[in-house]
């Protein structure tokens, strides 16, 4: 009660004479008695604050310099908030260079209608029909229908720009008519051939660098010709090529034994082309 009734006094400065303490105790000591009045003159010898402090209204306060460590924490958060942003933008953007990378070849059969695959040779087969893209950037140099070294006549080879098959060449024979021209430059989203429904279906892979004929027919890679014995070690490496992109795998890989070799410069390991 006491406390109460000194909130109402009139404030004084620190340097106030014990006069004027007294006479300002004094009415309160004729009302409560010296013992509320000696209460009342010890708050007036405190230091405002700590009088304000004790007093029933004092928890605002107090309370501000909590408010103010909180609003200092504010900006602490924020930077931290930001970093961390920061961060998971910088892996966003790592993951997406990485996909656009591996994106540098795509599946050219995707949109094959009735695509089924078949046994691999010098190369891999395949029946179905529709348009046939590019694998990869790459560069026209044979585009005919009318070959008369593969069944159907098609004939169409390009050499990659790109990616980690970059300088070697492919080829796509046999029940295609060619869309392209030689020393056209395509991209995977070129289609350069139709895929026709035929007798003999299509063949693609490996060519030689001059791009005359499969490449299983070098002696590097075991002279190989139309005649077999099949599977061809460089026709399950491209077919490997193609799997890695999406193309059904041939049933006739499996187990089988390869004849023939990989010659030195072409890729092995195409799992970082995988989706």
């Amino acid at each position: 009660m006491a406390a109460a009734l000194v909130i109402g006094l009139p404030a004084l400065r620190s340097g106030a004479t014990a006069g004027a303490r007294q006479a300002a105790v004094g009415p309160v000591a004729e009302t409560l008695g010296s013992s509320v009045a000696d209460d009342a003159s010890h708050a007036l010898d405190q230091n405002p604050a700590d009088v304000a402090g004790s007093s029933p209204f004092s928890a605002s306060a107090s309370a501000r310099p909590t408010a103010s460590k909180s609003g200092a924490a504010g900006p602490r958060a924020s930077t931290h908030a930001a970093k961390t942003s920061a961060k998971a933008a910088a892996k966003t953007q790592h993951a997406a260079t990485q996909k656009a990378a591996a994106a540098v070849y795509l599946n050219p059969l995707r949109k094959v209608s009735g695509l089924m695959a078949e046994r691999i040779d010098m190369g891999a087969d395949f029946g179905g029909s529709g348009p046939v893209y590019a694998i990869g950037d790459a560069v026209i140099t044979n585009a005919t229908g009318d070959s008369p070294g593969w069944p159907g006549g098609g004939w169409i080879t390009y050499q990659l720009t790109d990616g980690p098959a970059s300088g070697l060449v492919v080829y796509l024979a046999e029940d295609v008519t060619p869309t392209v021209q030689v020393g056209q430059h395509v991209t995977p989203n070129t289609v350069i051939a139709k895929m026709y429904n035929g007798s003999a279906g299509i063949e693609t892979g490996w060519a030689m660098p001059d791009s005359s004929s499969a490449e299983s027919q070098l002696p590097a890679a075991g002279g190989i010709s139309g005649n077999g014995p099949f599977p061809t070690a460089v026709g399950i490496n491209f077919e490997h090529l193609l799997e890695a992109l999406g193309v059904p795998e041939s049933p006739f890989n499996g187990s089988a034994t390869p004849y023939g070799l990989v010659p030195s410069g072409y890729p092995t390991n195409y799992s970082s082309l995988k989706s």
